[in-house]
């Protein structure tokens, strides 16, 4: 599964799956040229200078309490022998970005796997609540056991529902301000996620894909509801070849 570039060699996937605890769901961190395209990008999205882009990023890399929450309840799980206690964000710090700059009420992520998306997201959320701008996550999962590392703080602002995503959005009543697929990556149940949350899309909603590098239903999505689309490829520093951030806003 490494790269078919040949970045990787073979030795180094090796030596990686001898220090790595993780089978699925990798975290890595990204090269630094892909985080500048990254500040670029989301400056392009919103509209806005790539400085308050890049200061939102330092601010995740160098939050030290988040990190230490991972590591420490992640060394307390029963799942420590299968995930690794070290802060590797990858395209969740463009997610984080999005959340402290829109300053959103709700946040809902479909698909919560152990929680550092969700983690991640609540402290951006618990720094917009300091500056007076209160907001909410809820992660949507069916695996019981998703969402462990969302605790202490996080979960001040942060709760994980355990149903069908398509379920929930059936029955969602509140505004969503950001909402990030993340479950079941068919095409046709990712297209249903969209068409059940579009009625609660709030006007300045922004609507992430987790999968828009292997589906074009988020870019279908926008076409079919006039909104603008794009997409940021990650480069990490990994022998995976990555995922990205798709993303739609209002035009």
């Amino acid at each position: 599964m490494a790269r078919s570039t040949g970045t990787w060699s073979r030795m180094q996937v090796m030596r990686w799956l001898a220090s790595s605890r993780e089978y699925t769901n990798f975290t890595y961190e990204l090269t630094q040229s892909n985080e500048l395209e990254l500040v670029s990008f989301i400056s392009r999205v919103l509209g806005i200078e790539r400085g308050r882009v890049g200061t939102a990023l330092a601010e995740l890399y160098e939050d030290e309490a988040l990190a230490r929450h991972i590591a420490d309840t992640t060394r307390r799980s029963r799942f420590r022998y299968v995930a690794d206690p070290v802060a590797r964000y990858g395209r969740r710090a463009g997610w984080y970005a999005f959340v402290r700059l829109v300053k959103p009420r709700l946040v809902i992520e479909t698909g919560v796997d152990k929680g550092l998306g969700g983690c991640v997201l609540a402290s951006a959320l618990l720094r917009n609540t300091a500056e007076g701008a209160l907001g909410r996550y809820l992660g949507i999962d069916i695996d019981r056991s998703a969402g462990w590392l969302i605790t202490g703080p996080y979960a001040e602002v942060a709760a994980v529902r355990l149903a069908s995503s398509l379920t929930v959005l059936r029955e969602l009543e509140d505004a969503v301000d950001v909402f990030i697929h993340d479950s079941n990556h068919e095409a046709s149940y990712e297209r249903a996620e969209y068409r059940l949350v579009s009625p609660n899309l709030s006007a300045d909603a922004i609507i992430v894909s987790d999968n828009a590098h292997n589906t074009r239903e988020l870019e279908a999505f926008a076409a079919e509801t006039g909104r603008c689309f794009d997409f940021w490829s990650e480069e990490p520093r990994h022998w995976y070849p990555g995922g990205g951030i798709g993303v739609a806003w209002p035009g």
